[in-house]
């Protein structure tokens, strides 16, 4: 019986800290599989999105067992796909492709990711209206997990007001009228919800800052996050020392590798192995 081997990569635009390589090669490794995990960087490659094509088939020539998709590429890089997987196409937005076969399947695993940390970080909170900063990629798929955990209402401000309006649209169609709007007033957006979303980079170690004024948090709000390098942005820290109830980026940072680790192998890895190795690498 031949050891599994895999060939996996992260195609994304500053991707050097990503955790997400040495996430799959260390279970790999206590699997006894061969497992190689390469970074695919736009920005070192002095590349774009114009150059998915390219490096898709690249991967295909190199026999690639599959790839991680990540900012800014999620939705470029539908196009070049032979199929998604229901997710995918629900959500409009690819973090993982499978190449077998010949074939480039398209799956989300940052949906389960997310509602995965959210189920064991803050399964307890109120769910009545969140806010929701950035409605891209990541923020679709965010989205989509939150009014699937039962969120009641979801406001969705993006710096383009028509990329939030068109994400809660197709939100609506799936969950219902009404579920979803794009927000137009942030202050009294926040002034009234129950919990805050980050899925804008903003807080990442490259792009500092905060999403929101610090001024709109309270301690009454929840505040979850998915940047995870930091793994405490500004924005939690903030929240933490008012008193919020906060989740870190980390928990969507190994779910979804979880996902896609069984994906690519064809084998589930140990979780509590891959979370206690993921807080390892931020300590």
């Amino acid at each position: 019986m031949s050891k599994t081997t895999v060939l996996a990569g992260l195609i994304g635009a500053g991707i050097q800290a990503s955790r997400t390589p040495a996430l799959h090669e260390h279970e790999g490794d206590a699997q006894g599989m061969r497992y190689l995990y390469r970074l695919i960087d736009l920005d070192m490659l002095k590349l774009d999105s114009s150059a998915l094509p390219d490096l898709l088939k690249a991967a295909e020539h190199m026999s690639f067992t599959g790839l991680n998709i990540t900012f800014p590429c999620k939705q470029a890089i539908i196009p070049l796909l032979d199929e998604l997987s229901p997710e995918a196409r629900g959500i409009g937005a690819v973090n993982t492709v499978v190449l077998k076969d010949g074939k480039r399947v398209g799956h989300n695993t940052d949906c389960l990711g997310f509602a995965e940390g959210f189920r064991r970080g803050l399964s307890d909170v109120s769910r009545r209206h969140v806010v929701q900063m950035g409605a891209g990629g990541a923020g679709a798929a965010v989205a989509h997990a939150l009014l699937a955990e039962n969120i009641q209402t979801l406001s969705i401000f993006d710096v383009e007001v028509s990329r939030a309006e068109t994400l809660a649209n197709n939100l609506n169609q799936h969950f219902g009228a009404g579920r979803a709007r794009a927000g137009r007033d942030l202050a009294s957006a926040m002034a009234e919800a129950d919990g805050l979303v980050n899925t804008t980079p903003m807080g990442m170690a490259k792009l500092p800052g905060m999403p929101v004024p610090v001024e709109l948090l309270r301690g009454e709000l929840w505040v979850a996050e998915i940047v995870y390098f930091p793994l405490e942005t500004e924005l939690l820290r903030n929240a933490r020392t008012l008193g919020c109830r906060t989740l870190d980026g980390g928990h969507m940072a190994v779910f979804q590798a979880v996902k896609a680790f069984e994906l690519f192998s064809g084998v589930a890895p140990d979780v509590q192995r891959m979370l206690t190795h993921f807080q390892s690498m931020n300590h």
